[in-house]
């Protein structure tokens, strides 16, 4: 029989928070009967945001082509999807059921270079863009293709997506993890990347590349353009790779904010020397598709052999999947003035992406009226980043390091255990992601409808308040 000391120590040691035990909790108390509100992850449709219509309808007459011969085809579907659909048809002749070229169907990989060169008003090249599966395939394989062994590391952010720390813990990599600056609204500081350097080489590890998500994932932060300017400056001067996260590209919020892709950033500073490896994902913005396991990597300042090696590592899992491409496509080619399907399709993308706006004000200025808890307003994404004050139960002043943060780790599992117990609300403790030593935070989305937001918001406070006080009674 095979037992755990028998699997790869490297999976033993990666960990997931946004799935982890207190998920697996809310899941059995949902089986007893009680009313969960999940924020632990980005999941927006199985939190009722509903799917866009445009893309479902495509999807519906190319998977089953049949309709398209149907008679009440005309009644059913707008004019444009139709005749979009019979085009789609042509591209691919061998349906979605097939296998596609390695790197995604060509007419895509032209899609998505024209949306980018569209959206940033820059030369984009087809052949540099690989179709994945998400963007967490295409993290994983640069991060695959740049390691070569275990003294070679990667900078992450700290919080971070526990996707970069479990993906490096598995493939046997170095974490050098970077504090975001949590008082300027979580922007980078090139002080704290710095120090961060120097202390992995006293290590002797040998940093690669740094790891960017903006807008932030769990921070909500966007990005400014000259913090932007600073860690392309950063990457140079210390020979690093950057690999931008920018999956929630469409989700802004604050008032002039901006989204800057990092391929435009390099571009405008006539910048061609740093490889750029940029991620994005049909899962999040508007469209929330996260079961089609869509998405782009695209690759600047790489040469052609090196692009030849990241094609031959996709080819190893054959391409990524073929509808997951095709809803890649639409996300990048959606419905245009003059189409039918165009003022249902604005509709619904606006209001989605309004809706996510209100209901991060909300959040925001409900969890700050707390007593305990500290929120800005989510500037994008889908996630706040709350800080949480406790009071202590031991002596810290007498722990070491590695002591303090047990006890750091422990209480605010326990608060999110006991919130999830009491209240139902999932949320996942800070210490799945990273924070600063001697800090406590949760992770909360805002995806659910307003009306469990609002409930979310007045649970919290009646829970949070009821915890300190049982707290300074125990000790």
């Amino acid at each position: 029989m095979i037992s755990i000391k028998d699997l790869n120590p490297n999976l033993l040691n990666a960990e997931y928070a946004v799935r982890g035990p207190i998920v697996i909790r809310a899941q059995e108390l949902e089986k007893q009967g009680k009313k969960i509100i999940y924020c632990n992850i980005g999941n927006p449709q199985a939190l009722k945001q509903k799917p866009l219509t445009y893309i479902r309808q495509i999807l519906s007459l190319m998977e089953y082509p049949d309709l398209l011969n149907h008679s009440n085809v005309n009644e059913l579907y707008p004019k444009d999807i139709i005749e979009r659909a019979k085009h789609l048809h042509h591209l691919m002749p061998h349906g979605t059921g097939a296998y596609t070229q390695s790197a995604g169907m060509p007419f895509i990989r032209q899609a998505v270079a024209e949306f980018i060169q569209k959206r940033d008003g820059i030369p984009t090249d087809e052949s540099h863009i690989i179709l994945t599966d998400g963007a967490s395939k295409g993290v994983s394989a640069v991060l695959i293709a740049l390691m070569k062994n275990k003294n070679d590391g990667f900078m992450i952010p700290i919080p971070q997506y526990p996707l970069y720390s479990a993906t490096i813990e598995l493939y046997g990599a170095s974490q050098i993890g970077y504090f975001l600056d949590e008082g300027n609204s979580w922007q980078l500081n090139e002080e704290i990347l710095t120090k961060s350097l120097t202390d992995a080489k006293t290590k002797g590890i040998n940093p690669l590349a740094i790891a960017v998500i903006n807008p932030g994932n769990p921070t909500g932060a966007v990005l400014s353009y000259e913090n932007i300017v600073m860690i392309i400056n950063f990457a140079k001067k210390h020979n690093l790779s950057i690999m931008a996260d920018e999956v929630y590209q469409d989700n802004v919020y604050v008032e002039g904010g901006k989204f800057h892709s990092f391929a435009k950033v390099m571009h405008t500073l006539g910048e061609n020397s740093i490889p750029l490896f940029s991620f994005h994902s049909v899962s999040k913005g508007y469209m929330g598709e996260c079961g089609h396991r869509g998405g782009y990597l695209e690759l600047r300042n790489i040469p052609d052999d090196v692009l030849a090696e990241f094609i031959k590592l996709q080819s190893i899992s054959l391409c990524s999947n073929t509808v997951g491409q095709l809803v890649t496509y639409l996300v990048v080619t959606p419905p245009q003035k003059g189409d039918e399907s165009y003022g249902l399709f604005v509709k619904e993308r606006d209001g989605i992406l309004n809706d996510l706006k209100t209901k991060a004000e909300i959040l925001g200025k409900g969890l700050n009226e707390i007593d305990g808890m500290t929120i800005e307003v989510p500037q994008g994404a889908l996630y706040a980043f709350v800080k949480l004050e406790l009071p202590h139960t031991g002596d810290v002043s007498k722990m070491s390091p590695a002591e303090r943060l047990a006890y750091d780790t422990k209480r605010d599992n326990d608060y999110c255990m006991a919130l999830l117990e009491e209240t139902g609300i999932c949320v996942v403790p800070g210490s799945g992601f990273g924070q600063l030593p001697g800090t406590l935070h949760f992770r909360t989305t805002f995806l659910p409808p307003k009306d469990e937001i609002e409930e979310l918001v007045k649970k919290m406070k009646e829970f949070h308040g009821k915890y300190v006080s049982q707290l300074v009674i125990n000790n």
